[in-house]
C-alpha cells in the first residue's frame, strides 16, 4: 500500500532571489514595462542609487534582469529589464505568493 504523495507547500516555489523588498518591487516595476531608465526606476522605488545598484546587480548575477548601459547625447544613462528568464521567475513567484495567500 502506498501513500499518498503531499504536495509541497507553495513557500517552496518562492524565488529567493525576489526575497528582499527592494529586488521585489524592481522585479514587479520591470514586469509591467520592456525596459526602464535607472534614475526612473530609482525615483519610483524610492532608493538612492547605491541601493537600486547594489540590487540591480544582484539581480543581474542571478540572470533575473539585464543591464544595459549607453548614451542620450554625450550624456551616460542606465537601462534595465527583466530577461526571459527573470518573467518566468516573477511568474512562478507570484503564483506561489497568491497560492500561499489563499490558503495554500
Amino acid at each position: 500500500m502506498s501513500t499518498p504523495e503531499i504536495p509541497s507547500h507553495p513557500r517552496h516555489q518562492l524565488a529567493e532571489d525576489l526575497a528582499h523588498p527592494v529586488r521585489f518591487s524592481m522585479a514587479a516595476a520591470l514586469a509591467a514595462t520592456d525596459e526602464t531608465e535607472f534614475a526612473v526606476l530609482r525615483d519610483h522605488l524610492q532608493v538612492s542609487d547605491s541601493v537600486l545598484s547594489r540590487q540591480a546587480s544582484a539581480l543581474e548575477a542571478a540572470g533575473i534582469v539585464r543591464i544595459r548601459k549607453g548614451y542620450i547625447g554625450k550624456r551616460p544613462r542606465t537601462w534595465l529589464s527583466l530577461t526571459k528568464a527573470g518573467r518566468e521567475t516573477w511568474a512562478r513567484h507570484l503564483a506561489a505568493l497568491q497560492a500561499i495567500a489563499s490558503g495554500g
